[in-house]
């Protein structure tokens, strides 16, 4: 049945900064466990989970190699695999010849008129690497990688916090709004529309957090 209903309200949670001494249950737990309710969705950014499980690289750490300065030429500006750092953490994680072979195919597949083949066979991290100043201070002289178990993460989070749904999200200033681990029973989609104008802080607001306020029965 679709859902008329009015969209439901979003609560950004103002937090501390978080790092990877912090266990990102427990610190959502601390912080919404007085603004949380059974109909509620916690969402989370996908960048902020990964931090806290030390999913980072600092640029000048990485061997830059020819390859990857090649491949990144090919990407748009705006993206993260755009600088040779960017794309040289994306091998180093899901090999350099993958993610060559599929920069080369994806090209290819353009001209067939498929969009989005790079990211599908460059491997799962393609589309969840942000790049220096992607993410919140101090870690924008970072490289972050996806979080590791999202699925797991989230279910997790549902138990602890006895709620609704538990979501991690990737969500950008470009009207960019990707679902990175959603719990069993939580409409994705919906959620990810319902984000859409990005309410989570990247900056000095430090709300990486968000309270999707009786989204059980706009959810329907």
């Amino acid at each position: 049945m679709e859902c008329t209903e009015a969209k439901p309200e979003i609560i950004p949670v103002p937090t501390r900064i978080l790092t990877d001494k912090d266990d990102i249950v427990d610190v959502i737990e601390r912080y919404t466990k007085n603004t949380i309710g059974e109909n509620d969705v916690i969402t989370v950014a996908e960048s902020v989970v990964a931090i806290t499980q030390g999913r980072i690289v600092r640029p000048e750490d990485l061997k830059i190699s020819r390859v990857a300065q090649f491949c990144c030429r090919f990407i748009p500006d705006y993206g993260s695999l755009a600088s040779p750092h960017g794309m040289q953490s994306l091998m180093d994680v899901e090999g350099k010849w993958r993610v060559a072979g599929a920069l080369f195919l994806g090209f290819f597949a353009k001209l067939f008129g498929q969009s989005g083949a790079f990211y599908k066979w460059g491997g799962e991290q393609t589309a969840l690497i942000d790049d220096v100043t992607g993410t919140m201070p101090p870690f924008d002289k970072h490289i972050v990688y996806g979080p590791a178990e999202p699925d797991k993460v989230v279910m997790k989070l549902k138990e602890r916090l006895r709620c609704f749904g538990a979501v991690i999200a990737d969500v950008n200033d470009l009207k960019r709004s990707r679902i990175v681990g959603c719990t069993a029973g939580t409409d994705g989609e919906k959620v990810a529309n319902l984000l859409i104008d990005n309410p989570f802080g990247n900056a000095s607001q430090k709300t990486p957090i968000c309270i999707i306020k009786n989204f059980k029965q706009y959810q329907g």
